[in-house]
């Protein structure tokens, strides 16, 4: 199935009429398409849905967590520091009052994907780690991704850039791991740390 299909289909099952998932989903395909996103684009979502479509049998309650992956993004400037909460707040003010989905837990989800740290909320943690597996990549995509991210902070002068992304990468190396989940620990974590070493040391 592709990004709109599963889109609707979620839509359909927690209560949207046909009318309103064309007009949601134009909406949502307008915010992720646009040309200052060069990362934050309808290619993320997708590679998140392929990691929700892998591991959605461990998720307690798998349609809150996808309409997150949906609505993570979108609202996204570079130059602003809420971004997430105001994903957030759109992403409620979409669903209806009769909507089987669990508002609270979407909020808390999409809000968490800021500072990726460690949740009580097990469904949350799958999410943080679905948002960061770029991260364990091969290093010529990982070197796509934060030239990608670059781009999209390019109204800020290498001076400003380079120690603010440094910053941002050694704040993950801080913490005892980047994933929050066991099966991403295992998996990514020591991959994810070499890239961001890596890429650190281009930085400084």
């Amino acid at each position: 199935m592709n990004l709109q299909e599963i889109y609707s289909d979620l839509l359909s099952n927690i209560g949207f009429s046909a009318n309103a998932i064309q007009k949601n989903w134009l909406d949502l395909e307008k915010a992720y398409s646009n040309k200052s996103r060069h990362y934050h684009n309808l290619t993320h979502i997708n590679d998140m849905i392929l990691c929700f479509e892998t591991y959605s049998d461990k998720l307690q309650n798998p349609d809150e967590i996808l309409f997150s992956i949906f609505y993570h993004d979108y609202v996204y400037k570079s130059s602003k520091k809420d971004n997430e909460l105001k994903s957030a707040e759109y992403a409620l003010a979409i669903l209806s009052e009769n909507t089987t989905i669990n508002k609270q837990l979407v909020f808390d989800a999409i809000c968490a994907t800021q500072q990726h740290q460690h949740n009580e909320i097990e469904d949350i943690n799958w999410l943080i780690d679905f948002d960061l597996k770029i991260l364990a990549r091969d290093w010529d995509d990982y070197k796509i991704y934060f030239e990608q991210i670059r781009k999209e902070y390019r109204i800020y002068p290498d001076f400003l850039y380079k120690p603010g992304r440094a910053k941002a990468l050694k704040h993950f190396l801080e913490h005892e791991f980047i994933f929050q989940t066991e099966e991403f620990r295992k998996l990514y974590e020591e991959k994810a740390r070499l890239n961001i070493e890596k890429e650190i040391l281009l930085l400084t």
